[in-house]
């Protein structure tokens, strides 16, 4: 069996560090809750508890999803399986089944350069709240926009917190994604870009401009959780490489 990357030790750290940033946690059994603050439009979730040695059980699972409940947040627990390998069979031995996806880290030794058709975008600037719009019409599978109320953010990219990237063409954002530098780690998140718009490099560009601002800013670890295998493919060619197995479970109410 092979031993777990020495990478995730940071990543867990990171983990735990950035939903505190605009959520309150709470202990319940071996997990950490966190529950976002009103306002935020983030949706939290469960993780297992940084540096605990529980072994998980069914009970575990349906007591911190009966928490979340009462609480009225969704129901919802995400982990590393390679450091919480008995969590994944107390969720089965619950009766529900999470959504597995590989979950990538690019060595600091790998050269990235920004591209050209991407940039990162000011707190203030209009193209915020289009770029944020683009990222949801992307997961969505939609070509049609609408701006989105940026919330936070614009506060987040202030303190350095949050960075966000769009790529354009001819003047038309294409796409957009970000990551959230906490120290030297950080995670790329919500890469996406409307299906009128993929083909032409566009996540690729979003990626490596991502990579070179954080590297800007003093990070040396980046990581993400690809949504598929052939998702993965673009971030494998910017230069990341599977490290372990991110697990997601979330409950529809």
């Amino acid at each position: 069996m092979r031993a777990p990357d020495a990478r995730l030790e940071r990543i867990e750290a990171y983990y735990d560090c950035v939903p505190r940033a605009v959520a309150s946690a709470e202990e319940v059994g071996p997990f950490t809750l966190f529950v976002a603050e009103e306002g935020t439009g983030w949706r939290f979730y469960a993780r297992p508890r940084l540096g605990g040695t529980a072994r998980f059980t069914q009970e575990d699972v349906c007591r911190v999803l009966e928490r979340q409940r009462t609480l009225g947040v969704p129901r919802a627990i995400e982990w590393v399986d390679e450091v919480t390998p008995s969590l994944l069979p107390a969720v089965r031995g619950a009766g529900l089944e999470p959504r597995c996806y590989p979950l990538l880290a690019l060595s600091s030794d790998v050269p990235v350069s920004a591209d050209p058709r991407a940039r990162a975008l000011q707190p203030a600037e209009p193209h915020l709240s289009l770029a944020l719009g683009s990222v949801s019409a992307g997961f969505a599978g939609r070509d049609e926009v609408s701006p989105k109320e940026p919330g936070r953010q614009p506060e987040l990219m202030e303190d350095g917190k949050l960075v966000v990237v769009a790529s354009f063409e001819d003047d038309r954002l294409c796409g957009a994604g970000s990551a959230a530098p906490r120290g030297d780690v950080a995670e790329l998140m919500g890469i996406a870009v409307p299906p009128r718009h993929r083909g032409r490099g566009h996540g690729t560009a979003i990626t490596r401009t991502l990579v070179a601002t954080c590297r800007e800013r003093g990070v040396d670890l980046l990581f993400l959780s690809a949504g598929s295998d052939a998702a993965a493919d673009i971030y494998r060619r910017v230069g990341f490489v599977d490290i372990a197995t991110a697990c997601i479970l979330e409950l529809d109410d």
